[in-house]
């Protein structure tokens, strides 16, 4: 099964077989994760603080996610 990514307003996105559409991040994060992960293998860094920094650096990007600005509206409204 060959897995291609499509664009849209929102950036690329991935459609997998059973996860669904997944959102594709862009070189300059890609870059970020490879460097990340890097450092786990060489154990400069250990493996959970490399999960915590991805995890934070993936949720600090969700920003522009379209239900994260209806929440923030209807917060706003509120």
């Amino acid at each position: 099964m060959v897995v291609e990514p499509t664009k849209s307003e929102y950036g690329r996105r991935i459609a997998l077989p059973v996860v669904g559409t997944v959102p594709l991040p862009g070189p300059q994060h890609l870059v970020f994760y490879a460097v990340l992960v890097s450092l786990g293998i060489l154990e400069i860094v250990e493996w959970p603080v490399v999960g915590i920094v991805a995890i934070g650096h993936l949720l600090a990007g969700q920003h522009r996610h379209p239900s994260l600005q209806q929440i923030g509206e209807a917060a706003e409204a509120a």
